[in-house]
């Protein structure tokens, strides 16, 4: 059996750590060159040749963290690695996953590119903004979700009067999902955008009258729209609101909207470390997921039991 070896970038060392203990190996060595101009060169201190290398980076801004990712599969490809697995917990630039308007990029489809080009031979990832990304590469990607994490802590709740709920159109397959699985209904946010990040108006399509409401999404950014559909069911007569979101990013105001809103609790996981903490925030770690499809994967075993839904 080939040999496994399990590095971090600077994104995702918290992350890493956990899963290294859980996996019952040590994180790897790898010492990141800055020079004076603020160009860096990542470098191996231990031999990879012949290794299976799992290599875990969340690639959220800035842009170092993506390249940094990159030089490191780079540099284990020249180091004569058997595998280079790419385990980014959070994929960057999912958003951009279309033309939604001429002359603009499909990033995430250029990172899919960018990281085939520097010698991925595997992607695990989780709850991606959109699921056809997944067909942007031309590698085996393992596409986890959180539901695995949310779903038992949600259960533990007790929640007496449940119903799942989505903040916007495009979360409606995902809240549906909970939903039939967790046998309660669905109440959808429809909202209108002046611009990125910015709302204009929110309506609300659905019952929530009596309900304990979860509004479930892939990511909160500025939790724009999070705590104002938040605001939005508690006047509409909900009994209590709590969030569940995959990837934290929590940009600009997002902390401080969150601590003013309504929400009983946003929960999340630790794909993005938080930044500062807040009595709101219950973080889920991912780390024994991952952990458990890195040896799945490893023996050539399926995952599929490990989903919920």
């Amino acid at each position: 059996m080939s040999k496994i070896k399990l590095f971090a970038g600077l994104a995702s060392m918290d992350l890493a750590e956990k899963i290294a203990a859980k996996h019952g190996i040590p994180l790897g060595n790898v010492i990141i060159n800055t020079f004076s101009d603020g160009e860096f060169q990542p470098s191996f201190e231990e031999s990879v040749r012949g290794a299976d290398v799992f290599i875990i980076q969340s690639t959220i801004p800035p842009a170092d963290n993506l390249m940094e990712l990159l030089m490191m599969v780079d540099a284990a490809k020249r180091a004569s690695a058997r595998r280079i697995v790419a385990i980014m917990p959070y994929f960057g630039l999912a958003r951009q996953d279309r033309k939604d308007k001429p002359r603009v990029p499909i990033g995430a489809k250029l990172v899919a590119n960018m990281l085939a080009a520097a010698g991925v031979t595997r992607i695990m990832t989780m709850d991606l903004h959109a699921d056809q990304i997944q067909g942007f590469f031309e590698v085996p990607v393992d596409h986890l979700y959180a539901s695995t994490i949310f779903i038992p802590y949600l259960k533990n709740l007790n929640l007496p009067n449940i119903m799942m709920a989505s903040p916007d159109m495009g979360g409606t397959k995902r809240a549906n999902a909970y939903a039939k699985y967790l046998d309660c209904g669905v109440v959808v946010c429809y909202k209108q955008r002046k611009k990125a990040n910015v709302i204009s108006d929110m309506f609300l399509i659905g019952e929530v009258e009596g309900k304990d409401v979860i509004i479930v999404d892939d990511m909160v950014d500025t939790a724009g729209t999070l705590t104002k559909a938040a605001d939005l069911m508690m006047e509409n007569g909900a009994n209590s609101v709590r969030a569940m979101t995959t990837h934290p990013i929590l940009s600009g105001e997002a902390y401080q909207r969150i601590e003013n809103s309504k929400l009983t609790e946003l929960i999340v996981t630790d794909t993005i470390p938080l930044t500062q903490s807040s009595p709101k925030i219950k973080v889920l770690s991912v780390a024994d997921l991952f952990s458990d499809i890195m040896k799945k994967v490893t023996n050539h075993e399926s995952i599929s039991e490990v989903f919920i839904v």
